[in-house]
C-alpha cells in the first residue's frame, strides 16, 4: 500500500504522529506532507520537530513543491489521510483551492476517486466549517472528527490515540490490533 499522509495545523497532531508511527511498524509506504502549522504544532503539543516527523515516513514532500509526486494522479496510491485537519486545510480541500501540496495531493485524491479520511479537530463548529465537512462528505470523502469513544476503557492517553488511529486504519481497510473490536 502507498498512503499519503497530510499533518496540518489544527490540534491533536498526536494522531497524526501515532498514525504515522503505527503505519511504518506495519511497513506501509507513506508520503508525508506537513503544512507550516502542522510543523509547529507537532512541535508545540508532541515535541517532535520536522525531522523527527520526516524519519516515521517513507517519503517527505515538501509543502511549497507542487511538482511532487503526490501532485499527479498518475502516482498511484491507495488514498490519503489529514491528520489532524485545520479548518483552513479542510475548507481548501472542500472547495478546491489547491495552493499548496497538502491541498493539491487531497484534490488529487478526490479527483481520482481514491479513499481520503479528513480528520478536523475544531469546537465549536460553525456553519461554515459544517457546510465544508457535507459538502466533502456527499462526494465520499470520510469526515472524521478527532472524537474517540470511551467504551474500549482507555486508561492512558496513549490508549485513546491507539482507539483513534485504529479507527482511522479502519477507513482504509488496513488491519489491526490496537484496540478490541466492539462485541468480541
Amino acid at each position: 500500500m502507498k498512503i499519503i499522509v497530510g499533518l496540518s495545523g489544527g490540534s491533536c497532531a498526536i494522531y497524526g504522529v501515532g498514525l504515522l508511527k503505527v503505519l511504518k511498524e506495519l511497513e506501509i509506504e507513506t508520503h508525508l506532507v506537513v503544512s507550516t502549522m502542522g510543523e509547529y504544532v507537532a512541535n508545540h503539543e508532541c515535541g517532535i520537530s520536522l525531522e523527527e516527523l520526516k524519519q516515521m515516513a517513507t517519503y517527505f514532500h515538501e509543502n511549497k513543491n507542487l511538482a511532487a509526486p503526490i501532485a499527479s494522479g498518475s502516482f498511484k496510491t491507495d488514498g490519503m489521510i489529514i491528520v489532524p485537519c485545520s479548518m483552513r486545510t479542510l475548507g481548501a480541500v472542500a472547495n478546491g483551492l489547491s495552493d499548496n501540496l497538502l491541498t493539491r495531493a487531497a484534490d488529487v485524491v478526490i479527483k481520482e476517486r481514491r479513499k481520503l479520511v479528513v480528520v478536523p479537530r475544531e469546537t465549536p463548529l460553525s456553519v461554515i466549517h459544517l457546510e465544508n465537512m457535507l459538502k466533502l462528505a456527499k462526494i465520499g470523502v470520510t469526515v472524521m472528527p478527532a472524537a474517540p469513544g470511551f467504551y474500549h476503557q482507555p486508561e492512558t492517553i496513549g490508549d485513546i490515540v491507539s482507539i483513534m488511529v485504529g479507527r482511522i486504519l479502519d477507513q482504509m481497510d488496513i488491519q489491526h490490533n490496537l484496540f478490541k473490536p466492539w462485541g468480541d
